[in-house]
């Protein structure tokens, strides 16, 4: 990645093209571009390589390759799950999700309401965790599915998954989840889950953008909310983006092979040196503005939280002015989902932990990623204490 003099720190909005990823989708965009959909030898091609493609990532799920659907994000993979389900089991009206799931899992949900369905939006603790029991007594009869994300992309805190997906299946009801900050990051077993549907995408984890997928489980019904050709077995019909789907499979591959820095370092596998690096940053940044920044706290579970992942909020101060400054000064952060950031609202997400709107205003997101280094680290430790002081010597509110 080369910016020069820049400081990429946003990683949960999208993450740059690992080179080795662009070399892979390349053949794909002139030489071998073929229709998956064509029975000539260019769509012959075309098909195999994204028959081997979804083979990569459904192994790192431990998925079947036939419960895998490519779709074009995150958001329409999400929209697919809740809408399909609906629509494919009227028998079952009542939906419950959390309070801190992303929008479009939010909206999807608050549209079938408006169409008749029972939504039950399920509350948060301090950290924006979800209880498990609060789940279970939720479920009633009528319950068709549970969403519950298994991290959250702005304040990073990682949901007992496991405990949720338990009490599902035990109560006969559907589990989804929406992964797409996770897989890649931490290990997804949709098994040992026992997740029914799950969502993720290429350009959260250094693929390219407009390849996600969509899990279904094997027995579960669900109808396409797109309609034309009968792609992705008549789920999803749209002509398949075969080289970002190439590329979606090189980054899951990648994570799999020996880090290529450090290869004489104690792990094996490229995810496990990434998760292991980024928390030591991630720590260290943590520690370093928490002494040295009066009038911070950390959003988000101080332990169970993403990797990658510090979300702080600062009193006095606006989140939107230390973005601007801090970008003037070559660094790039956030202050909630790049989805909905230019909303200039309070984040629904910190605003579901408790916090008032004020607080959940003078929020700051920092996200690690595969070419953060400690220098930067170092470098960010030395500049936020400052334009925080800076900016709270302007503010109105202090």
């Amino acid at each position: 990645m080369s910016k020069q003099n820049k400081i990429y720190l946003d990683y949960a909005a999208t993450t740059p093209v690992d080179p080795r990823v662009v070399k892979a989708m390349q053949p794909y965009w002139f030489d071998k571009f073929g229709n998956t959909a064509s029975l000539h030898s260019f769509g012959i091609e075309a098909k195999e390589v994204v028959d081997k493609s979804r083979k990569i990532i459904a192994d790192a799920l431990k998925a079947n390759v036939k419960e895998i659907y490519f779709t074009s994000s995150a958001t329409e993979s999400n929209n697919l799950a809740l809408k399909g389900l609906a629509w494919a089991n009227p028998a079952k009206k009542h939906i419950i999700v959390s309070s801190v799931e992303h929008d479009c899992v939010l909206t999807s949900a608050a549209w079938l309401e408006q169409q008749g369905y029972k939504l039950t939006v399920l509350k948060v603790d301090e950290y924006g965790m979800v209880k498990p029991k609060d789940v279970e007594s939720a479920i009633t009869e009528d319950t068709l599915l549970v969403s519950i994300m298994h991290a959250n992309n702005e304040i990073g805190t990682i949901q007992p998954i496991i405990e949720i997906g338990k009490i599902c299946k035990d109560k006969g009801v559907l589990f989804h989840t929406d992964a797409a900050q996770t897989f890649g990051k931490l290990p997804v077993d949709v098994n040992r889950m026992n997740i029914n549907l799950l969502t993720a995408s290429a350009h959260k984890m250094y693929g390219p953008k407009g390849a996600a997928l969509l899990y279904v489980r094997t027995g579960v019904k669900i109808k396409p909310i797109l309609h034309g050709g009968g792609h992705e077995n008549g789920l999803r019909s749209s002509t398949l983006n075969v080289p970002a789907i190439v590329g979606f499979a090189k980054a899951v591959e990648i994570l799999n092979l020996p880090p290529v820095e450090t290869l004489h370092c104690n792990v094996s596998t490229m995810a496990k040196y990434e998760n292991d690096r980024l928390i030591k940053l991630r720590d260290k940044l943590i520690k370093g503005i928490l002494k040295n920044v009066p009038d911070v706290k950390l959003n988000g579970h101080p332990k169970l939280r993403l990797p990658n992942n510090i979300n702080f909020r600062f009193k006095y101060i606006e989140g939107e002015g230390i973005i601007m400054l801090l970008d003037s000064l070559g660094i790039a952060a956030s202050t909630a989902s790049a989805c909905s950031s230019p909303k200039l609202q309070p984040s629904h997400v910190l605003l579901a932990c408790g916090l008032r709107p004020q607080d959940a205003h003078g929020s700051l997101r920092l996200s690690l990623g595969r070419w953060t280094t400690e220098e930067e680290i170092d470098k960010i430790l030395k500049i936020l204490p400052e334009v925080v002081e800076r900016l709270r010597k302007m503010s109105p509110f202090k």
